[in-house]
């Protein structure tokens, strides 16, 4: 598949304001920190037209009360991820409700992910909630912020994107893959600038 894939537009931010209002009233009780991260995040980068989206909790235990949260709406919710990555919860915000697209709300462990899924076109925003303890959730929001503040950086995060996205990928997380060892080098200087600048 070749992956839907935008220059930067100034209504990414709009989105994700209009989501950030409706996440933040459906998980009112968990009082959670929600920040836009991901490329959509970046002004002047390009990005496939997805909002990424990080809610912050208090710790683990509130991961699971999440899921029935935000059940009955337009998410599907990825329990397939939990094993991979117990620290997080994910959900994809589909444009329409999942049972009008004919998708399940919940893809489980066993399950396999409906091709329909791969898709980008049917998604509205990536969700992924982390509690606000975990060096997740400053990882992203570091490389969030190097990126805003190191036009070098975000230059050539920018060519690897454009070159990436030319290729055929099997589904998202390949291409993903291919921002994997950039990611990883520059994540590290971000973290490290991140807590300097935290002080």
């Amino acid at each position: 598949m070749i992956l839907p894939f935008e220059p930067y537009n100034p209504k990414w931010k709009e989105q994700f304001e209009k989501i950030k209002s409706e996440l933040a009233l459906r998980l009112k009780e968990l009082q959670p920190r929600i920040e836009h991260i991901g490329s959509t995040s970046v002004e002047g980068l390009a990005a496939k037209p997805i909002i990424d989206i990080m809610v912050g909790v208090r710790n683990e235990e509130e991961l699971e009360v999440v899921p029935a949260l935000l059940a009955g709406q337009n998410y599907v919710y990825y329990p397939k991820y939990n094993v991979d990555m117990p620290y997080r919860r994910y959900f994809v915000l589909l444009h329409d409700a999942p049972s009008a697209l004919a998708l399940p709300e919940v893809i489980d462990v066993q399950d396999e992910i409906p091709e329909k899924m791969h898709d980008h076109n049917l998604r509205l925003a990536h969700i992924h909630v982390i509690p606000t303890t975990s060096e997740n959730w400053t990882r992203h929001l570091a490389f969030r912020d190097y990126l805003r503040t190191h036009p070098s950086v975000k230059a050539a995060y920018q060519a690897l994107k454009e070159q990436l996205v030319q290729q055929q990928w099997e589904t998202g997380n390949d291409y993903n893959d291919g921002k994997d060892a950039f990611i990883q080098r520059e994540e590290q200087n971000a973290i490290r600038w991140y807590k300097e600048n935290e002080k």
